[in-house]
């Protein structure tokens, strides 16, 4: 059985594109384990992070039926990070270009500017999304390198939200236990069922 995602990436432009992950659990019990993805190490591998996303998506559908919504959050410093969460994806790369310094060892300015653009437009697409709400029945994810950078992208969309808005919602949030209770609040009045996996 196959599944298709809709797999928001914040290298594309305008971030969409579909992705297919295989249900391996339902018909082959045996090679789940197997074919397991693990976490990738490198955080611009954006293929192995839509893998590794995907699947722990998979794992976490419950009776969702409609396609899920996964977000990749890409890796930025917690500077640019912050800049981005406040700003549109243009100004955000404006501040990497200040940020550039502090962006990583092996980061330059325009490395930096590009992921800090990504990240606007990924928080950008999310804070579009909570504010014309998504159906019941369905399923909006998020996750990446860093766990803090994709749980200040959803505490800032969804305080944008109405008092429940997304009732009959799942919310994912993939990443560190140690950021699972800042995103729980933030979500929990929109009405979402929030979900946490452990990445």
């Amino acid at each position: 059985m196959m599944r298709k995602f809709l797999f928001v990436a914040a290298v594309a432009m305008l971030g969409t594109f579909g992705l297919s992950a295989c249900n391996n659990h339902s018909n082959q019990g045996g090679t789940t384990a197997e074919a397991k993805a693990t976490k990738p190490t490198d955080p611009n591998d954006i293929k192995a992070w839509q893998t590794y996303l995907s699947q722990i998506v998979e794992e976490n559908m419950g009776n969702i039926t409609n396609n899920p919504y996964v977000y990749f959050v890409p890796e930025v410093s917690p500077s640019v990070a912050a800049a981005a969460a406040g700003t549109s994806a243009g100004a955000a790369a404006t501040a990497a270009g200040a940020a550039a310094g502090t962006a990583g060892m092996a980061a330059g300015p325009a490395v930096a500017s590009s992921a800090a653009a990504a990240l606007g437009r990924v928080q950008d697409q999310l804070n579009t999304v909570v504010q014309a709400t998504v159906l019941p029945g369905n399923m909006v994810a998020a996750g990446g390198p860093s766990s803090a950078t994709t749980a200040q992208v959803l505490e800032t969309a969804f305080k944008q939200a109405s008092p429940g808005s997304f009732k009959g919602v799942v919310v994912l949030f993939i990443g560190d236990q140690a950021d699972e209770a800042a995103v729980k609040a933030a979500v929990e009045p929109s009405g979402a069922t929030f979900k946490f996996a452990q990445m």
